[in-house]
């Protein structure tokens, strides 16, 4: 007996300031599909113009879900995400429609794909008996005690990484198991779709900085300091908030509060979105089964429907 095919679903992934948007709204307007935010700032109420979510004029004509789904003052984790869109997902398919994933929090998309290790809850105990050895000798010495239980996380996490290197000491002495083993008992949780994934890039990365460059500049235009004020004055939301914590809304918040002046929040936001940048670029090249798309390719729409017929059934509008 013959198996059910997997319904469709498209993943568009790739750095800040790409075009990830822009090829999705364009999928819209060819597919019978619905849109589906994997942003873990989008998530927030009143948070636009740093974020550069759609405006409510672009929202109306291209719908998205799982934006605009939490207040800033409320954590969103990768957890309630996975959660979220996979039933959304569900819903989507149900109507005849293929869900597309857009977005540049590849943390969300892994934890999508393959779910997350039964790890133990933090224990106080184990913790300040490695912290009190760290402090007597340092955490090159914990580092080198993990590499002694656990050597592929040794050799994963930076010494100079106490807040990793401590975890996985500590799941070790906690459990009996090293983070390793933890993580290769979690069966990949794989989700029921037949996934065709596109990473959308520009060729240079001088081209992708004067992206990040220019979008910041026209985020401050567009009121991005005002936006960030108002939510400095609500009085309930403070930096080590996730959101507050987002590129470019750290930098603006601390220039409010006196830390930066405004030449320099500027330059600090511009340098951390490309930091970011790179990381979800980083993050990309490890990736399996991408299809890689170029940003200023004159063809991009007719290059992605081609690479989806070869791989999915599609419904045109």
């Amino acid at each position: 007996m013959s198996q059910t095919p997997l319904p469709p679903a498209i993943f568009i992934m790739g750095p800040t300031a790409s075009g990830k948007t822009a090829l999705a709204c364009a999928l819209y307007d060819t597919l019978k599909c619905e849109l589906i935010s994997v942003d873990s700032a989008l998530v927030y109420k009143d948070m636009n113009i740093g974020t550069a979510k759609p405006t409510a004029e672009e929202l109306a004509r291209y719908p998205h879900h799982l934006i605009d789904i939490r207040d800033p003052s409320e954590p969103y984790s990768a957890a309630d995400f996975r959660e979220d869109v996979l039933a959304c997902m569900k819903d989507v398919t149900a109507r005849g429609n293929i869900p597309v994933l857009v977005g540049g929090t590849m943390l969300y998309f892994k934890f999508l794909l393959e779910g997350a290790a039964d790890l133990p809850e933090a224990d106080d105990a184990v913790r300040k008996q490695i912290e009190a050895e760290a402090s007597e000798k340092g955490w090159p010495a914990i580092h080198e005690k993990l590499a002694a239980v656990d050597p592929e996380s040794a050799q994963r996490l930076n010494p100079n990484d106490p807040q990793r290197v401590q975890r996985a000491l500590e799941v070790y002495l906690v459990t009996g198991k090293t983070l390793t083993e933890h993580w290769a008992e979690q069966q990949q949780k794989s989700i029921p779709y037949q996934v065709v994934q596109f990473a959308i890039c520009p060729k240079e990365r001088k081209t992708l900085h004067e992206r990040i460059e220019l979008r910041f500049e026209q985020m401050l235009k567009d009121g991005f300091v005002e936006e960030v004020r108002a939510l400095y004055q609500r009085g309930d939301l403070h930096e080590s908030l996730p959101a507050i914590r987002a590129v470019g809304y750290r930098q603006v918040w601390e220039y409010l509060d006196g830390q930066l002046s405004y030449d320099e929040m500027i330059f600090k936001g511009v340098v951390a979105t490309r930091q970011l940048a790179k990381r979800q670029v980083t993050w990309l090249r490890g990736w399996e089964n991408l299809n890689w798309l170029e940003s200023e390719d004159p063809n991009l729409i007719q290059s992605a429907l081609e690479i989806l017929k070869s791989q999915i059934p599609l419904a045109m509008k």
